[in-house]
């Protein structure tokens, strides 16, 4: 909140003193009455405004009265209602009265000045400025539709393809270390120009490059208004808490040509920067990016002040007249579900996968999304698209980023997310692990997230980190699931989501006499049934003997609790598990079939494993079951030939699969935690 310094008025001899337009500031008039007053009057010049508080009771008015007890409730401010033409344009007379004394006076000479830190408080994607400070608090940042405060984007992408590092990890606009001389080169080859025409081809090249940079940034304004000669003896100070210098670098939009038009103020290196301006009215831009995301240690909130020092004595250590702040939130990483628009899927090309990508190109035609395939040369043999990386975005009323999270797998596609996937408009954040190693359960096949009902779900054996990422983040609190039960051990394997209207379903479980003629499966399994959500899909596996409680069971009460469901909106389809052996010999579940539950879903249009189970009257009827549950609620099923480049490698097409989804219309700052 705007605050100005205490005034202190000094009896028989004259003080001087500033008040910042728009803000209440305090006039100690009790603790400088001169020994044995009882009483005062005020009287002040048209330009200034005193409020006088009194009591008991807690009474209110403006000058006018001759007199007022100096009792211990006092409280008296002083508000400008104009910045001064010139220093000490406007008088405060204090009288002071005793019963025994003749009345003492002190006199205040008050300058007014205008001094206003703007940002997009009211998330409209531009900047206001307000001068009735009183209407809200910029230090103060409040969730839900009702609220304000500003929002950062964590500058994360690279708008220049060339630049060996991210936006954010150095301290220029951009880096324009190769584009603007390939540029140059190019126009070179179509004409000779002269050096003046060459060096407005830079400046032009270089600002739009500025331009596309400064995009991602969230825009901030300094306004003064002040006298002739007013900086001489005062000085303004931008700052951020030393704690949190790390996390934010400002720029100052100069005047300066070409490629330095903009100059680092506050940042890692830097957490507080004096400001040398002109006296008069006068307007300074900023702009802030954020340099870290909400985590276990940073909650996102970074706090921007500016402060106004009294440097008149030299004699004297510089004293603070005013300062106000601005609080910023950094956008949190968010994820989208599968109920949110396909725009582009990815997956790899290996070299027993030509079908598979051929059924895959057919799919994505028909949601009319984009395919991006990876080179066989490029993924070594590494096909597990999913478990690689989870796209989401990060989002602030004046810009939408997506922006992939890359997992700390590091197998073969290891270098995909950071060569392929992250560019220009489109960013990128990685959690290294440093407690443990990384194991299979941080792979990204290990994190879903269900549509707004709730949040994100991912094993409780997750790295922490990974874990403390995800719930600073606030907007998508993780529901925690036991899914190391599984061979691979992913909640892929047992929940997905696909978009249905709300529905209820009385459906009663079945089994498949065919398969289950094995004593050794039945022995595994009593029965197995993929429960289909409405909002997702959920496969039920019970163990023998005796009557211990399934882990899918568990897992089914979870998600109930948590996202509100209710057995209508389960569907019931056919899933069939068997135990094997991992490399530490313990017993652990696989599909014994192409899993049906690890599907691709673009929109509508669903990409299922084709499961080859019983043929009935010459269809399977494993596919005739899931069609008869899904089709009905207006969902396309495609079966995909996954065996041999994915199921026997303990996967299906969900693992070999990622998709870029749309960001939702809903904002996540209207929300409240």
């Amino acid at each position: 909140m705007a605050q100005g310094a205490v005034i202190h008025a000094a009896p028989e001899q004259p003080t001087h003193a500033v008040c910042v337009v728009g803000t209440a500031t305090p006039l100690d008039v009790r603790g400088s009455a001169p020994k044995g007053s009882t009483s005062f009057g005020i009287t002040a010049s048209a330009g200034v405004i005193v409020d006088v508080i009194h009591g008991p009771p807690a009474k209110k008015s403006t000058t006018g009265a001759s007199k007022w007890p100096l009792d211990p409730e006092l409280e008296v401010t002083l508000q400008m209602k104009a910045a001064s033409s010139s220093t000490d344009d406007q008088k405060v007379r204090i009288s002071y009265y005793g019963p025994k004394t003749s009345p003492i006076q002190a006199l205040l000479y008050l300058t007014g000045v205008e001094l206003s830190l703007s940002a997009d408080v009211t998330r409209t994607g531009k900047v206001k400025r307000d001068r009735d400070r009183a209407r809200k608090d910029q230090s103060a940042w409040t969730w839900g539709r009702g609220g304000h405060g500003a929002i950062l984007l964590v500058n994360c992408d690279k708008e220049n393809p060339q630049a060996s590092r991210m936006d954010f990890e150095d301290d220029k606009v951009l880096d324009n270390k190769g584009r603007p001389q390939i540029n140059i080169i190019d126009m070179l080859k179509r004409t000779e120009p002269g050096a003046a025409e060459m060096a407005q081809w830079v400046g032009a090249f270089a600002t739009k490059l500025e331009d596309l940079d400064l995009q991602d940034m969230s825009p901030m304004t300094l306004s003064t208004k002040t006298p002739k000669d007013f900086f001489d003896k005062y000085q303004l100070v931008l700052q951020v808490p030393k704690a949190k210098m790390n996390k934010v670098r400002v720029f100052r939009a100069t005047r300066g040509k070409l490629l330095s038009r903009y100059k680092v103020v506050l940042g890692p290196q830097q957490f507080s920067h004096r400001l040398e301006l002109p006296s008069g009215q006068h307007s300074t831009d900023f702009y802030v990016e954020g340099l870290a995301f909400p985590d276990a240690d940073f909650t996102g909130l970074i706090p921007l002040t500016i402060s106004l020092l009294d440097k008149s004595n030299p004699e004297l250590p510089e004293a603070l007249v005013f300062q106000d702040s601005v609080t910023f939130r950094v956008a949190p990483w968010i994820m989208t579900p599968n109920t949110q628009p396909p725009q582009e899927v990815y997956v790899c090309r290996i070299s027993d996968n030509e079908d598979f990508l051929k059924s895959l190109a057919t799919l994505t035609k028909k949601a009319k999304c984009k395919l991006t395939v990876c080179p066989a040369e490029e993924n070594q043999d590494d096909q597990w698209m999913q478990d690689e990386m989870e796209i989401g975005y990060i989002q602030a009323p004046h810009k939408t980023l997506p922006v992939v999270f890359d997992s700390p797998r590091d197998r073969g596609l290891k270098d995909f997310p950071v060569k392929r996937v992250m560019g220009p408009n489109f960013g990128y954040v990685t959690r290294r692990l440093f407690t443990r190693e990384v194991t299979g359960l941080d792979a990204f096949g290990n994190l879903e997230v269900s549509p707004p009902v709730t949040s994100s779900s991912e094993s409780r054996d997750m790295h922490q980190a990974l874990q403390d990422f995800l719930g600073a983040q606030q907007v998508q609190a993780p529901v925690r699931l036991f899914s190391d039960w599984l061979f691979v051990g992913h909640v892929d394997e047992f929940l997905s989501f696909v978009p249905a209207r709300d529905r209820q379903n009385g459906r009663k479980k079945q089994t498949i006499n065919d398969i289950l003629s094995s004593k050794k499966l039945r022995d595994q399994n009593t029965y197995v049934e993929v429960l289909v959500l409405s909002l997702g899909v959920l496969e039920k596996l019970q163990w023998v003997p005796g009557n211990v409680p399934s882990c899918i069971d568990w897992n089914r009460a979870v998600l109930k609790r948590e996202l509100g469901l209710a057995e209508g909106d389960i569907i019931d389809i056919p899933q069939l598990f068997r135990l094997v052996r991992d490399s530490e010999g313990n017993r652990k579940a696989e599909a014994f079939f192409p899993n049906m539950v690890n599907m691709l879903v673009l929109g509508k249009h669903l990409g299922i494993p084709k499961p080859f189970g019983p043929i009935i009257n010459g269809r399977c009827c494993l596919e005739e079951e899931v069609r008869s549950h899904l089709e009905p609620l207006g969902l396309h099923c495609t079966f995909i030939n996954d065996f041999y480049a994915y199921h026997v490698y303990h996967g299906e097409v969900h693992c070999g699969t990622n998709v870029r989804r749309k960001p939702f219309a809903f904002k996540w700052w209207h929300m409240v935690p």
